[in-house]
């Protein structure tokens, strides 16, 4: 029951109606509106509630409002000359990537920097431990927690000058919002009065159900408004990613196909909908056996998820060249091997959510997303619209990493607004959250691979089955892309890739930072370095020896041309490699407990979709009021696209960046951008940007009738034209406009060349390719079986780093989720569905890491760019498990490499011996 509480927040009393027992962390958001305080778990687990009382770090999420009552509350919000600092330092150093677990982060470093004026890195690192961040990999956070105990000048990132964007450390345009807590992510504001919408799901992996009576059950509820089912969609119900397979129900109609599907939702006050607990609903179950992995799938007379795809088999991916047995045959050394990856969360801190709100008969709806006009086309489709009437206004994005590419709460709000007419607001648990959405495909790859005796690859095959779960989500697209890059960038004249997506009653997999391409590195890498141990070749020469360089086929027999920087990154990372390795060595010969390892490993990754379209569109205007304003349809998923792109788009114009609005992501305003996936923002958007920025200029300069290189600069609503006699100024107040006061406007689209690919997998899937080497050193327990990575050292060809801060970022980032996919993270539904369980790093958990940029650049990128997000991660993995080896002489097959599988394959190779 609410009583009036009276709490003194920020130096100040701030009376509030709330429930005593009800969470000091949604108190202060929903009854005081301080938004900075975020929500990411409501368990005590990621710390981004973290707010000080009484001076000291808590979680928020896990005091009593009625506990916090007669104490000092500061958050984010609140004046105070350390958050303060923290603050600029974090906008200088780039530690805000997303921006969702930045305030609780900033305010667990003000408790350290309180306590412990002068700490040492281990302190900040306790200090910030019980803080999870999915983005930046924690080392730019340390930096800028660094900075401010040593007493540092918190000096501001650098201003361009007009023409010089491209390759400057400028700040995140969007950087102040996420380190003051002001940016708005889709749990942070609805419209007064909003209904809440929760959202049932089925307990049972495969399971029939029939719903009673609905109309007695809602009587029997006051404050329930609708109860929705398959029967309320106005459209199709159904949704997906590809046209042919528009295969998952918003509502399941009668029958659901995994754990976690939505079967019905309630509509209501919050407290009406969360007061109802599961006995209550009318639900009877009629469970059956469920088929959970691949190998249950395929079994003969195994009974079809889906009537139309009979064996289960969703997807089929092919590349064939040359002939791979000839190849296997002119081999000295052939090395073989089965690998086994498991369901990988995102993990991302901000759970989804947002609200819709009908008005006439064009619904638009508020969440976080990585896709707006993907999410817009399916929307219209549950609703039975055209794509015109429907609006997607994306929130702050608080993590993605794929898995806000699928809809989730958007056709749910979409069809609860338009039944009940009035808006409606969802907030997933971090359980629901988990249970519901999409992973990264579990795999299971059978690999081969020859190398002749000075030990050139001769033959590379593999044949990989990829569990997709219940629906398709983007299994086809991980189908397509495995056979491109199996063989790993290097030459090999004798390939045969072949990968199948397969159907299970398991959670949906979707898209996750690379589509694929970890799971099938872990195999190639693996078996480079049995070919090298066989031919007696050290790790690093087998794979400098075979590097893709300018002027080689691939095995799609795609000629890279220019921009092929792997051996560079592989000259970049020599040194560290064969130092790192001696040290290990040495110290491996004085025996104990600890043993030290190192491993390498390279990848590469087609930067875009595969083998067909994806345009990107971009738009700027002038105002006759002197404003400049981008128009970006891109969603900023953390990545820094926001920034990135504006720096291309005001080089492209000759304007600074300091010059610009802009307007991000609302499918009303901006044009479509693609989707924020596949690394392909700074490359497609990019070029669009920059086309858009020239088109601008083109005509600024012949409105001005001036050359090609005459300097610009906009002052108010004055434009200055500076063309040595030819200079002039145009005031814009006295031009024509619009009807909306556009005085010039300039746009771009950009739509990357590549061609279909053959039934063997031959053409030109991408038109360009992102290329790294990684270096991992570690130490494992040989009695505990425990991992701990010391160092990595990530050379990535970018092309050009637009913004080497945010590259730099991306990489540690990539790099932190690749050690967690290679030694702690594993989903298993109905046991990791909280972040307690399921174990993402911390910043405990990070090591050393050494990013070497290489800039081998891209004649087809906007200066010279190409993406790095997904390539961060691609190769830490196989990197850390060869270290491993090196470390213990255990061959490692399955990922994550949990302690007790670590002991027991030490045991087995022991008692071997």
């Amino acid at each position: 029951m609410s009583q009036a509480i009276v709490l003194r927040v920020n130096g100040s009393d701030r009376a509030v109606t709330a429930d005593p027992f009800a969470s000091l962390a949604d108190t202060l958001r929903e009854g005081l509106g301080l938004i900075g305080t975020k929500i990411g778990c409501d368990a005590g687990d990621c710390g981004a509630c973290t707010v000080l009382v009484d001076g000291e770090q808590v979680c928020s999420c896990l005091v009593s409002t009625a506990q916090a009552e007669g104490h000092d509350i500061l958050t984010i919000e609140g004046a105070d000359p350390i958050v303060d600092r923290l603050k600029q330092a974090f906008l200088a150093h780039g530690a805000a990537q997303c921006g969702i677990c930045t305030p609780g982060m900033i305010m667990a470093a003000a408790d350290l920097l309180k306590h412990t004026p002068s700490p040492d890195t281990q302190a900040i690192e306790d200090a910030l431990g019980g803080v999870l961040c999915r983005c930046t990999g924690y080392i730019k956070i340390i930096e800028a927690v660094a900075d401010v105990a040593r007493g540092a000048n918190i000096l501001p990132a650098p201003v361009a000058e007009a023409g010089q964007a491209v390759g400057a450390r400028i700040a995140r345009v969007d950087g102040l919002a996420k380190v003051s807590g002001t940016d708005r992510f889709g749990a942070d504001f609805a419209p007064e009065g909003a209904l809440w919408l929760r959202a049932v799901r089925s307990p049972h992996a495969r399971a029939g159900f029939t719903l009673g009576d609905i109309k007695a059950f809602k009587a029997g509820h006051p404050g329930i408004e609708a109860v929705l089912t398959a029967a309320d969609v106005p459209g199709a119900n159904s949704f997906g990613i590809f046209p042919h397979l528009k295969d998952q129900p918003v509502f399941a109609p009668g029958f659901a196909r995994y754990r976690g599907e939505c079967v019905l939702a309630l509509v209501g006050t919050r407290e009406a909908v969360e007061a109802v607990r599961v006995a209550e609903l009318p639900i009877a179950w009629d469970i059956e056996e469920a088929l959970i992995g691949v190998e249950a799938a395929l079994e003969p007379g195994a009974y079809a998820l889906h009537p139309t795809i009979p064996d289960n088999v969703l997807s089929r991916g092919n590349l064939k060249t040359g002939d791979v047995e000839a190849g296997h045959r002119a081999g000295a050394a052939t090395a073989t091997g089965e690998f086994r990856t498991g369901f990988v969360e995102h993990a991302y801190i901000e759970p989804e959510a947002g609200y819709a709100l009908r008005v006439g008969n064009r619904i638009e709806v508020t969440a976080c997303t990585q896709a707006p006009v993907m999410d817009q086309e399916e929307v219209a489709r549950v609703m039975g619209l055209a794509m015109a009437d429907v609006r997607i206004v994306p929130t702050a994005c608080g993590g993605g990493f794929g898995g806000k590419l699928d809809v989730s709460v958007q056709p749910l709000l979409a069809v609860a607004a338009w039944v009940t007419g009035k808006p409606v607001r969802v907030i997933y648990s971090r359980i629901e959250s988990m249970a519901s959405t999409t992973k990264r495909h579990p795999s299971a790859i059978s690999a081969r691979m020859s190398a002749d005796a000075e030990g050139r690859f001769t033959a590379y095959e593999m044949t990989g089955d990829f569990n997709t779960g219940a629906y398709a989500s983007w299994g086809p697209t991980v189908a397509g892309r495995v056979p491109v890059h199996a063989s790993g960038p290097y030459r090999v004249p004798n390939v045969h890739n072949r990968v199948r997506a397969i159907h299970t009653n398991e959670v949906p997999a979707g898209a996750f930072r690379g589509f694929g391409i970890p799971q099938a590195a872990i195999a190639g890498e693996t078996l480079i370095d049995d070919l090298a141990e066989k031919l007696r070749l050290d790790r690093w020469t087998i794979r400098r020896l075979n590097a893709i360089d300018h002027g080689d086929a691939t095995p799609c027999g795609q000629v890279i041309h220019a921009s092929a920087g792997l051996p560079q990154c592989l000259d970049a990372v020599k040194d560290d490699f064969f130092r790192l390795e001696a040290e290990a060595e040495a110290h491996n010969a004085k025996g104990g407990r600890v043993a030290m390892g190192v491993g390498i490993a390279c990848m590469w990754y087609g930067c875009g979709n595969t083998s067909m379209s994806n345009p990107s569109r971009m738009r700027i205007t002038l105002g006759r009021d002197g404003k400049l304003t981008f128009w970006n349809g891109a969603a900023d998923i953390g990545q820094g696209s926001s920034t990135v792109l504006l720096q291309i788009a005001a080089d492209g114009l000759g304007l600074p960046v300091t010059d610009f609005d802009f307007v991000i992501g609302d499918t009303d305003r901006t044009y479509d951008a693609g989707k924020t996936s596949a690394s392909r923002q700074t490359f497609v958007s990019g070029n669009a940007s920059k086309l858009a920025g020239e088109d601008l200029r083109a005509k600024i300069l012949a409105l001005a009738n001036a050359g090609p290189g005459a300097k610009l600069t906009l002052n108010g609503t004055t434009l200055s034209v500076e063309d040595g006699e030819a200079s002039r100024t145009l005031d814009l107040a006295a031009l024509a406009a619009d009807d909306v006061g556009t005085v010039l406007a300039g746009e771009g689209m950009y739509d990357p060349p590549s061609t279909a690919l053959d039934a063997n997998g031959q053409g030109i899937p991408y038109a360009t390719y992102g290329f790294a080497a990684q270096v991992a050193s570690v130490e494992v327990d040989r009695i505990l079986g425990t991992v701990k990575v010391k160092t990595i050292v990530a050379a990535h060809d970018v092309g050009r780093a637009v913004n080497p801060t945010l590259t730099e970022g991306q990489i540690h980032g990539g790099i932190a989720q690749g050690l967690g996919l290679a030694l702690m993270e594993e989903y298993l539904p109905g046991r990791t569905e909280n972040l307690h369980d399921y174990l993402i790093p911390t910043v405990g958990d990070m090591p050393e890491i050494v990013v070497k940029l290489i800039e081998d650049t891209e004649p087809e990128g906007p200066y010279g760019a190409k993406g790095v997000g997904e390539p961060a991660l691609v190769a830490t993995p196989p990197a850390i498990l060869a270290a491993i080896r090196h470390a213990t002489g255990v061959r490692v097959t399955q990922v994550p490499v949990l302690p007790h599988r670590l002991w027991e394959a030490m045991q087995a190779k022991e008692a071997a011996e």
